[in-house]
């Protein structure tokens, strides 16, 4: 089974070799990476990369500010993806947990019963008072989340997709694959959830828009969940914040981001099945000088944007601001003063 892994990224160095590792231990094959604007030495870690094969490197094609839309448009005619039996759009900060089977993609293919498309609903993990950057793998330090029924005041939780080849598509999407509205219905994809039951009717047809890339996560999960680490360490909060995001350049996130990604309520371990192997990977790519030479000044450089940043009264406000910022989302809050239990 050949899988295409496709993402966007800036500035996001540091966390790259782990990212990569996992997916291969998952049964990802290639790697088809979008970069733009980067200084922290993420393009140039990449091509190191990409010159032994170990995945494909291209600049975004965006000329706006529509990162992740255009690039995905562009990879639909790379041949790295159209040679794929499965595509898997993702960013860096996700990691797909496989419960099933020997824990790979093919397991989990199985376990849904080979549909034409798998969406595996989003854990937020929280950061856990970590404040530091440490340059170790990002799912041993994260291990709590909200309720994985509930995030915020929502039961309908976001998604990411798995794509089979033969999917009747029109365009991919960050968090879905569409195909037209005019498609006969006994031509509609078999597309199932995380636990291999069809997704809902509104979802699958992109009925309205708080259907299109989300739908109710409880008994979502049974063979599958998408970790998604959006906060890490305070550190890197600070520099992502910088740093922007690849949908909306120069995009800065006020503390309700960081508040609803802050939930610490719920513990989940099981992801750290894989860091025994995931760090014998670790080690076997870094073990290339060239690119453990790389990894150690993305590192270097992201801890430095780290400094440059707190020298400004504005981040440093921003961090105790984040530092004193309560665990319980906004949306609780205010549920909660509803209801005069606060």
């Amino acid at each position: 089974m050949r899988i295409t892994a496709v993402t966007c990224v800036k500035n996001e160095g540091p966390f790259l070799l782990e990212w990569i590792a996992f997916n291969r231990l998952i049964g990802v094959r290639d790697h088809l990476f979008y970069s733009n604007d980067c200084s922290d030495g993420t393009d140039r870690l990449l091509d190191a990369l990409a010159a032994r094969g170990i995945v494909r490197h291209l600049p975004n094609p965006a000329k706006g500010r529509n990162y992740q839309m255009e690039a995905l448009k562009h990879a639909a005619h790379q041949a790295v993806v159209k040679q794929a039996d499965w595509l898997w759009i993702a960013d860096v900060d996700e990691f797909l947990n496989i419960h099933v089977g020997d824990h790979t993609l093919p397991a989990l293919v199985e376990a849904c019963g080979d549909p034409q498309a798998i969406s595996v609903s989003f854990q937020f993990f929280a950061n856990g008072g970590i404040e530091t950057f440490e340059d170790a793998p990002v799912i041993s330090q994260f291990t709590h989340s909200h309720n994985p029924d509930i995030w915020c005041d929502e039961t309908a939780i976001e998604v990411k997709s798995l794509v089979r080849q033969d999917f009747p598509l029109q365009y991919f999407g960050a968090h879905r694959p569409f195909f037209k509205r005019s498609l006969g219905k006994d031509k509609r994809p078999r597309w199932t959830d995380g636990s291999g039951r069809p997704v809902p009717y509104k979802f699958l047809i992109a009925a309205n828009p708080s259907r299109i890339r989300k739908f109710p996560a409880r008994g979502a999960r049974d063979f599958a969940t998408l970790n998604h680490y959006a906060l890490r360490s305070l550190d890197s909060y600070l520099v992502k914040n910088d740093r922007g995001d690849v949908n909306r350049e120069h995009r800065a996130f006020d503390d309700s981001y960081w508040r609803e990604r802050n939930d610490p309520a719920w513990e989940d371990t099981s992801i750290h099945r894989y860091l025994p192997a995931l760090r014998k990977a670790l080690e076997a790519l870094k073990s290339d000088p060239e690119i453990g030479a790389l990894h150690d000044e993305a590192v270097a450089l992201h801890r430095a944007k780290r400094d440059e940043l707190l020298r400004q009264p504005g981040y440093r406000q921003m961090r105790d601001q984040l530092r004193a910022a309560p665990t319980l989302p906004p949306q609780e809050e205010a549920m909660l003063a509803r209801l005069g239990l606060n």
